[in-house]
């Protein structure tokens, strides 16, 4: 679990690394895509949703 920690922390303390701005940016275009297809998510888990909820019916009867 450390092998993976050690090129984090030293991209978290380089100088050359991810700037605020970059991750401004990059938040922003994920809540973009998000309110874009806003709907097509919702009725996707919904749908996820209802077939887990049949599903558990099924192992529980």
């Amino acid at each position: 679990m450390k092998n993976w920690m050690k090129p984090v922390r030293q991209l978290w303390k380089a100088e050359e690394g991810i700037g605020t701005l970059e991750i401004i940016l990059i938040i922003a275009v994920i809540i973009i895509l998000a309110i874009l297809f806003k709907d097509w998510i919702l009725t996707l888990l919904k749908r996820l949703m209802g077939k887990a909820d049949e599903q558990a019916d099924k192992i529980f009867k």
